[in-house]
């Protein structure tokens, strides 16, 4: 049965796939690099500015889900994480990639997903992907549904269904009002946080290094 997860554990669970995928030399993640990954402004819908104590909160009500786990690597001075995303839902990798980018971009359509899914598990076909969509779909307790296109385009769009964003009546393709644009002092202090969190998880792994060399 689909549980109910939070944006910040949605984002989380999304963000550790994500880099189990195209960065596996780096995961397990570190706080430090997940924190960075769930507000990055790269391939990532809404952008967020999540700090420290709000992952924290995250990670633990993902861990009494058995969603994730903490892992403490020998030789390594900081704990990491990592998820469970297909062990809990019985998914297949195509499957985890469709939900990974769901979770991470919102709803989009099979052609959308096709694109922004090869590079966490290699190239599918319109069809694959269709009937993969179909096969998440199916059942007592569904992970995705079909919502409405977009105002002026005909394609179908899928939703995710693990967050609480499934509540969300989305039965009529009403078009929703332009977001105001994100003011540039937002901006900045999203693009510092990830400066930030990036110069801390490359001192982090210089003093890894640094204790692995005094082992010899």
């Amino acid at each position: 049965m689909p549980l109910d997860l939070s944006p910040v554990e949605t984002r989380i669970l999304g963000c550790l796939f994500e880099k189990e995928r195209t960065t596996p030399e780096n995961y397990p993640l570190s706080l430090v690099s997940l924190i960075a990954a769930c507000n990055q402004t790269t391939n990532r819908d809404p952008i967020v500015g999540y700090d420290e104590r709000t992952i924290e909160g995250g990670l633990d009500d993902l861990r009494a889900k058995k969603l994730a786990m903490l892992i403490h690597t020998a030789g390594a001075r900081v704990p990491k994480y990592r998820h469970s995303l297909l062990d809990v839902y019985n998914l297949n990798t195509r499957e985890a990639a469709l939900l990974c980018v769901l979770m991470l971009r919102g709803p989009q359509t099979p052609g959308e997903l096709r694109s922004r899914t090869e590079r966490l598990c290699g190239p599918m076909t319109l069809q694959e992907v269709e009937v993969c969509l179909e096969d998440l779909a199916r059942g007592d307790d569904p992970l995705v549904r079909v919502v409405p296109a977009r105002p002026g385009q005909k394609e179908k769009r899928y939703l995710q269904l693990l967050s609480a964003e499934r509540d969300l009546d989305l039965s009529a393709a009403i078009p929703a009002p332009i977001p105001e644009s994100i003011p540039e002092k937002s901006r900045l202090d999203v693009i510092e946080s990830e400066l930030s969190a990036l110069r801390s998880e490359l001192q982090a792994l210089r003093n890894e290094l640094e204790e692995f060399k005094k082992l010899f």
